[in-house]
């Protein structure tokens, strides 16, 4: 557990140093609470959350810098992990997470995806589509077997989870793999189950995240707390570290998260304008023009509540939709539109990812921000801490 304030022993960097022995002058990264960067072996309690969409080069931008990049795995098959986790490994030796999703598979519902087809039929006019077209995509796939056995083959530093974890077989296979294991929860309750199954780390994920909301235990989607209601109420549930999601794009969002208890920090929007990121230049566009109020939870993209920015599949379809099939078939059919707005260089049917801090976020390289992030977050609690 991390000391007080006042400890002799720092972060500086790469390695925890004496007090004693700094060169004056010599800029002092403290953190009052260094489980995760002990327990995962980084330099900065910075990591970058796993997205799928992003391009493999931020999360090795990220690790190589001395955060925890990270890898949204859910999308990719297991041939195309293993190839861009040996990439990342030819650049960095650093600390790496792949995430996967722990959700449950629906049954086929021809009802749900005739009337969902029904509601964008003229959508598919207005662009030419014929609606028995098809555009090929990779749909979301829950942990399994396979992805199990490409872990105990990768062996990464950390295996994250989105909604909830996976089965106890597989869990304990992860485990023995040497990995750790880090889970999100939306609420008080879902980290104490995460705890009580014995996660390394709890990810507190406040309702102003962008992406997925991690929900996996029946709740009302509108009662969700923010970062700085939940981030406390975990910590004091949980014995394990706890990581703070949602709304930090800056200094000031990392000290805080600190102050209320966190060992680290977990951020995504303000590493999409990275250029590693590689996302479309509409998504960009609308991130770089983003304000506070630019973002709504919705299903319409996925089956699935997600934070996005609002852009017209978003306001005309939903936000939520009760016509949205199950995760993650909502996908499927919405897919012409998206690669026919896209080819048009329009973000219209695209999903928009963002968390409600996208004005906070800077143009700059991966590498460098997480080392800015890092140098702002310890120089904001060194006031905190009246030095």
């Amino acid at each position: 557990m991390g000391g007080p304030l006042d400890s002799t022993y720092v972060n500086l960097g790469e390695t925890a140093i004496d007090r004693r022995r700094v060169i004056p002058g010599a800029t002092i990264m403290h953190w009052p609470d260094r489980r995760i960067l002990d327990l995962v072996g980084i330099d900065y309690p910075i990591i970058q959350a796993p997205m799928i969409g992003p391009k493999p080069a931020l999360a090795a931008s990220v690790s190589g810098a001395g955060g925890l990049g990270s890898l949204g795995c859910a999308a990719w098959p297991a041939d195309q992990i293993r190839t861009v986790v040996a990439s990342i490994r030819e650049n960095t030796d650093r600390p790496l997470n792949l995430n996967f999703f722990c959700h449950v598979a629906p049954p086929e519902d021809e009802a749900a995806e005739a009337r969902w087809l029904a509601r964008l039929e003229p959508y598919y006019r207005e662009h030419g589509i014929d609606p028995a077209s098809s555009a090929p995509m990779a749909k979301r796939a829950p942990f399994d077997a396979t992805a199990c056995a490409l872990v105990e083959e990768l062996r990464p530093k950390v295996v994250s989870f989105h909604f909830g974890l996976p089965y106890k077989a597989l869990l304990a296979r992860v485990r023995a793999a040497g990995s750790l294991v880090f889970a999100s929860a939306t609420t008080v309750a879902e980290a104490r189950w995460l705890a009580e199954r014995g996660v390394d780390a709890v990810i507190a994920q406040g309702a102003e995240a962008g992406g997925h909301r991690g929900i996996f235990l029946p709740g009302e989607l509108a009662a969700h707390p923010g970062l700085f209601a939940l981030l406390p109420q975990v910590v004091d549930a949980v014995r394990v570290p706890v990581i703070a999601a949602g709304g930090i794009a800056d200094g000031r969002g990392i000290a805080a998260a600190f102050a209320l208890g966190a060992s680290a920090v977990q951020i995504g929007t303000a590493y999409l304008r990275c250029p590693e990121a590689g996302i479309s230049a509409p998504h960009l566009e609308a991130l770089r023009a983003a304000r506070d109020e630019d973002t709504a939870v919705t299903n319409v993209f996925t089956g699935r509540p997600a934070r996005g920015l609002l852009n017209r599949a978003m306001r005309e379809l939903g936000p939520l939709s009760a016509d949205a099939p199950a995760f993650p078939n909502a996908a499927v059919a919405l897919q012409p539109l998206r690669a026919s707005a896209e080819a048009r260089n329009e973000g219209s049917f695209s999903p928009l990812w963002s968390g409600q801090a996208a004005p906070l976020a800077r143009d700059l390289g991966a590498a460098e921000l997480t080392r800015l992030l890092a140098k702002e977050g310890a120089r904001r609690l060194s006031e905190i801490g009246g030095r």
